[in-house]
C-alpha cells in the first residue's frame, strides 16, 4: 500500500525532497524556516553556491511540471510551488538575486540575522554558534566574489543602497551608534565559563563584516547606479515576485491615491471623536501629551507588547479562529540592532523555538505611545503573521513540507496581516478611537507606500489635482517623483518618528515592489473574500472562510484567487 500512496502524492514528495536538498545547500535558510540539523553549517554565497541552488530549482521545477495533482489540495500545492520557484529562477537569470543589496534584504543581513534565531543555552548551542562565527569570514569573502562578478556584468544596485548598508555595518560592528558590536555582544550573552576562544571568533566575524562594509562603500558604491529608480521593466518583475500576481501598475498607482483619500477622510472623522473639532494633527498631539498613553523605556514597551499579544491570542482562540495549542505562544523581543523596523520570525518546525515579534528600535527612542502600536501587535501577532505563519507550519496533515516551511509570498503574507488589522476593527477590538486612529495611520502609511514606491521607481508624474483631506493643498502637482519628494510625502501622511520614516524610504528604494505588496495584497484578500461571500450567499461563514483560506498555506495571490474560486 505504501508505494501507490507515494505515487498518488508525488507532488508532495517532490516538494518535501526539495526542502531537504535546499536546506543542505542553504543552511542559513534552514535555520530561518526552523529545519534542524544544519546549525553548525554556513551558506555558500560564492558563485558556485548560487549555481548549485539555481540548478536545484530548475531540476525541481521540471519534476513538478511533469507531475499530475490528484486533487484540489495538491493542485494548489503545485500551483504555489511552480509560481514561486519559477520566479526565483527568473530573478536569478535577470541578475537580481545575486546582486541584491538593500537596508532590509541581502545575504549580509542573512549572515548577521541568523544568530538572532539560534538557541544560546547548552554546550551544543554554543558549539553551533562558534562554528557559524568561524564560518562568517569565508561566507562574506564568497559574497564579495559574487558581488564583484555581478558588478562586472553590470548587475549593480543604486550607489545609495551600498552606502546605506555600509552605514548599517558600521552600527553592527560598533563603529557607530549605541548598540555596540553585535558579534561581541552575542558572545557576552552566552553562559559559558571561558569566552576567550569565542571572543576571538566574534572578533574575526566582526572584522570580516566591517571589511565587507568598506568593500561596499569603497569599491561597489562608485560602480552603483546613480539613479535610485529601477525603471518599469525591473519593477514589473519585482512586483510579480512580491505579489505573486500581475497587476496594472498605472491603475494601482491611481488606486493608491483614491485609497489614501478614503483613509484621510476616516482619520479626520476619528480625530473629531478623540477631540471634538480637532484635525488629525491636533488629535495626535493631544494623545501624545496624555501621560496615561505613553510607555517609558524599551523593556517596559516590550512587556506591553507581550501582554497585549497574549491577551489577543486568548480572546481569539475558539471564538474567531481555531488556534492549535502550539500556536498560542508568541515571544515579543527587542532586536539586538538599532536599524529600525518591526518584523516577525516564524517558529521552528518542532515549535521549540516559538514565533517571535521583533522590534529594532532606532537610537535615541525611549518613549513609546501604545495607541500607535496596538494595530502593530495585531499585524505581527494574532490574527496577523503569527496566526498565518505558525498555523501553516502546524498543518502537516494538509500541507507538504515546502508549503509549511519555505513558501512565502509578501503580497499574501503582508496582505493578510494588513487585512487582519481591518478585521480587528470589524470584530470590535479597536473601539477606542485612539487605537482606531493608530490603525488608520498605519493603513495610510501603506497606501502612501503604493503611491511613493511605484511613483519613484517608474518616475511617474504627480497628478495635477491631488488634494488629500478637507482644504488640503496639492502636493507638488505635475512634478516627477524623486526620493526627496517621496520622503516629504511620507512625512505628510504618517505620524511616525522621523527615524522610522527615513528608514522606510531607504527600504523602498532598495526593495522595489515590496512596500506596495501590503496594501495591494490586502486589496486582493478583500476581493477574494467578497467573491466567496457572493458565491456562498447566506451560507457564508467568516470563521470558516478564514480557516479554509489559511489552510491553503502561503502562495502567490494569483494562485490564491484560483484556489479560493474552488470554495
Amino acid at each position: 500500500m505504501t508505494e501507490p500512496h507515494l505515487t498518488e502524492r508525488r507532488i508532495d514528495a517532490l516538494c518535501d525532497a526539495y526542502v531537504d536538498d535546499y536546506c543542505a545547500l542553504d543552511p542559513l535558510a534552514a535555520t530561518s524556516v526552523g529545519v534542524g540539523g544544519h546549525e553548525h553549517e554556513m551558506t555558500d554565497f560564492s558563485p558556485a553556491g548560487f549555481d548549485a541552488r539555481l540548478a536545484l530549482a530548475r531540476e525541481a521545477v521540471s519534476a513538478v511540471e511533469a507531475a499530475t495533482p490528484v486533487d484540489d489540495r495538491e493542485a494548489a500545492a503545485r500551483d504555489a510551488f511552480l509560481e514561486r520557484t519559477r520566479l526565483e529562477i527568473e530573478l536569478e537569470e535577470a541578475g537580481v538575486n545575486r546582486s541584491r543589496m538593500s537596508v532590509l534584504w541581502s545575504p549580509l543581513h542573512e549572515v548577521r540575522g541568523v544568530f538572532d534565531l539560534m538557541p544560546t543555552e547548552g554546550e551544543e548551542a554554543v558549539a553551533a554558534i562558534a562554528a557559524r562565527l568561524a564560518a562568517v569570514p569565508t561566507a562574506l569573502e564568497g559574497l564579495r566574489v559574487t558581488l564583484t562578478e555581478e558588478a562586472r556584468k553590470g548587475n549593480v544596485v543604486a550607489a545609495r543602497q551600498y552606502a546605506e548598508v555600509a552605514e548599517q555595518v558600521r552600527r553592527w560592528t560598533g563603529q557607530a551608534g549605541e548598540a555596540g558590536d553585535f558579534f561581541l555582544g552575542l558572545v557576552e550573552r552566552l553562559d559559558v565559563a571561558d569566552r576567550t576562544g569565542l571572543r576571538a571568533l566574534a572578533g574575526a566575524a566582526s572584522a570580516a563584516t566591517a571589511e565587507l562594509g568598506l568593500f561596499l562603500s569603497e569599491e561597489l558604491q562608485p560602480l552603483g547606479a546613480e539613479r535610485q529608480a529601477v525603471g518599469r521593466e525591473v519593477y514589473a518583475l519585482a512586483s510579480r515576485y512580491f505579489l505573486g500576481a500581475d497587476v496594472d501598475l498605472d491603475e494601482t498607482y491611481a488606486w493608491g491615491w483614491v485609497e489614501l483619500q478614503r483613509l484621510s477622510d476616516l482619520m479626520a472623522a476619528t480625530a473629531d471623536r478623540i477631540l471634538p473639532g480637532a484635525d488629525v494633527d491636533a488629535a495626535v498631539a493631544h494623545l501624545d501629551a496624555d501621560p496615561a498613553r505613553v510607555v517609558h523605556g524599551r523593556e517596559a514597551f516590550r512587556v506591553w507588547m507581550q501582554e497585549l499579544a497574549d491577551h489577543t491570542i486568548a480572546a481569539m482562540t475558539d471564538v474567531h479562529f481555531d488556534i492549535p495549542e502550539p500556536i498560542r505562544r508568541i515571544e515579543c523581543l527587542l532586536a539586538p540592532t538599532n536599524d529600525g523596523g518591526i518584523y516577525y520570525t516564524g517558529p521552528s518546525e518542532d515549535f521549540v523555538r516559538p514565533g517571535r515579534m521583533w522590534w529594532s528600535v532606532p537610537d535615541g527612542i525611549e518613549d513609546f505611545h501604545p495607541w500607535r502600536e496596538v494595530t502593530t501587535v495585531f499585524h505581527e501577532g494574532v490574527p496577523g503573521h503569527h496566526l498565518q505563519v505558525a498555523q501553516t507550519a502546524y498543518r502537516s496533515d494538509t500541507l507538504n513540507r515546502w508549503q509549511r516551511l519555505m513558501c512565502w509570498c509578501s503580497g499574501h503574507g503582508e496582505g493578510w496581516a494588513l487585512y487582519a488589522e481591518r478585521l480587528m476593527e470589524e470584530l470590535g477590538f479597536l473601539d477606542d478611537p485612539a487605537d482606531l486612529l493608530g490603525m488608520l495611520d498605519g493603513q495610510s502609511l501603506r497606501a502612501a507606500r503604493v503611491i511613493v514606491d511605484i511613483g519613484m521607481h517608474l518616475e511617474l508624474q504627480i497628478p495635477e489635482d491631488n488634494r488629500l483631506g478637507a482644504g488640503g493643498a496639492p502636493f507638488h502637482p505635475g512634478e516627477t517623483w524623486t526620493p526627496e519628494l517621496g520622503l516629504e510625502f511620507m512625512r505628510l501622511h504618517c505620524r511616525m518618528d522621523d527615524e522610522f520614516i527615513q528608514f522606510e524610504v531607504k527600504r523602498y528604494l532598495g526593495l522595489p515592489g515590496q512596500a506596495p505588496s501590503y496594501k495591494v495584497g490586502e486589496r486582493i484578500w478583500l476581493e477574494a473574500r467578497a467573491g466567496v461571500r457572493a458565491r456562498q450567499g447566506d451560507a457564508f461563514d467568516l470563521k470558516a472562510f478564514h480557516r479554509e483560506a489559511l489552510d491553503l498555506g502561503s502562495l502567490g495571490l494569483d494562485p490564491l484567487r484560483t484556489a479560493l474560486e474552488r470554495l
